[in-house]
């Protein structure tokens, strides 16, 4: 197969591939659909990621390098909803006493009484935090993710993922700040 065909296909399929990453995230019922609706996001960014290196390679028209930048945009937007949604199930999943806490030793435990760890549901400590830091970004911030990645968009440049973290930690660190009470200083006196 030729090199343009592989590209006429990736392109093709990007969007298949952020729909059925849509559709999995919208149909998930267990943690582990979440995670696996998390994978197939990524590997939609993965995807356009690729197919926007190989564009640029080959000098493409510039619809096909938006398109596939769209492509990431919506893979990253749905890869973030994954990731919040995974850290909210763990949360409840620790409220719940069906998972362990971190640092929360279970090798002393009886067998009946041990409970599931992070790294039992496949999910590492940073995955946890990172959907942590877009709920709480998005708590602040209603829309955050999907601004962010509108706003790349606009300006024709590529979504990333290092981008869409640095506007996330920055919402979630103003979400945690108290609000400033105003001055009291008279701003008359000299």
């Amino acid at each position: 197969m030729s090199v343009p065909a592989i590209i006429d296909q990736a392109t093709s399929s990007l969007p298949q591939l952020v729909d059925h990453a849509a559709a999995a995230l919208a149909n998930a019922r267990t943690a582990a659909e979440v995670l696996e609706a998390k994978e197939v996001a990524s590997f939609a960014y993965d995807a356009a990621k690729r197919a926007a290196r190989l564009a640029n390679a080959k000098h493409a028209h510039d619809e096909l390098i938006a398109a596939a930048h769209r492509a990431q945009a919506d893979s990253l937007a749905i890869e973030s909803q994954a990731k919040r949604r995974l850290a909210d199930e763990y949360d409840q999943a620790r409220i719940d006493g069906t998972a362990s806490g971190q640092g929360q030793r279970t090798d002393l435990l009886p067998e009946e009484k041990k409970v599931a760890t992070a790294a039992d549901l496949g999910l590492t400590h940073k995955e946890i935090h990172e959907g942590r830091l877009i709920r709480d970004a998005e708590k602040a911030e209603p829309g955050i993710v999907r601004r962010t990645l509108d706003e790349k968009l606009a300006r024709g440049e590529e979504p990333t993922r290092a981008a869409l973290r640095k506007m996330v930690v920055d919402a979630a660190m103003r979400g945690l700040r108290p609000e400033r009470k105003p001055s009291r200083r008279n701003p008359l006196y000299v």
